[in-house]
């Protein structure tokens, strides 16, 4: 377990109407190393019991040799950490962070097509994941992130998804909305995009990132294609 140490807030931007980014370096470390995918703990001051103070965010950047890495974080209605962090964090602050820490990440080597399947800031984990393949430039097979959100303007990171499935051979981006309809993406939930996509492909590995109902869903129909559930990891939010 990695031990708790104090990050400074170095840059917050607002990303969409209801997220953040913020930057936090750890100056206690030359450079923070983490596999992408991996996770952070905060302790916020929100509570008097440990465990209730804890929160976890998906590293959103990748390994770059500094001691800075990104979160994206949405503020959830009624939520303890998002609201402290949106009011009170600000350039400068200082925070109690812990990590890295998880298990949600690439099967090495990538044999298999990969199917990154997520909603809202799900995407942190999966932004972090192409990046580090294509600035290494690693062997891999297609990638295809579906990404669903409510409307055009929740689409985190869209320009530089958009850019990198131009220039990175086997990467395919499909923005999906659910409550707009936009030339050029795809209309509904993330569920109809990925089965549209693999009817044909049974040899896949399945990332799945975002809420419960979203996971729960995904999981049933993936094993409904025939892909062995072995191949199916998913990374929980909330």
């Amino acid at each position: 377990m990695e031990p708790w140490r104090k990050g400074t807030v170095i840059r917050i931007t607002q990303e969409t109407p209801n997220t953040r980014r913020f930057w936090i370096q750890i100056p206690e470390l030359d450079r923070f190393d983490f596999k992408p995918g991996q996770f952070v703990t905060l302790d916020l001051p929100i509570h008097e019991q440990k465990n209730k103070r804890w929160r976890s965010y998906s590293i959103a950047s990748w390994p770059d040799g500094t001691n800075v890495f990104e979160l994206v974080i949405v503020l959830l209605e009624g939520g303890l950490g998002t609201t402290y962090l949106f009011n009170h964090v600000t350039e400068g602050s200082e925070l109690i962070v812990r990590g890295p820490q998880g298990v949600f990440t690439l099967p090495e080597p990538l044999e298999k097509d990969l199917f990154l399947v997520c909603t809202g800031t799900g995407i942190a984990p999966f932004r972090s994941m192409v990046n580090y393949l294509r600035l290494h430039d690693l062997p891999h097979r297609d990638i295809h992130l579906v990404f669903g959100t409510r409307t055009f303007e929740d689409l985190l990171y869209y320009e530089e998804m958009r850019a990198l499935s131009a220039v990175m051979e086997g990467f395919y981006y499909y923005p999906t909305l659910s409550r707009e309809q936009r030339e050029g993406h795809h209309h509904g939930y993330v569920h109809q995009v990925y089965e549209s996509i693999c009817m044909e492909r049974k040899d896949a590995f399945f990332f799945l990132c975002g809420w419960k109902q979203m996971i729960d869903e995904a999981k049933n129909r993936i094993t409904a294609l025939g892909i062995d559930r072995k191949s199916i990891h998913q990374e929980l939010y909330g």
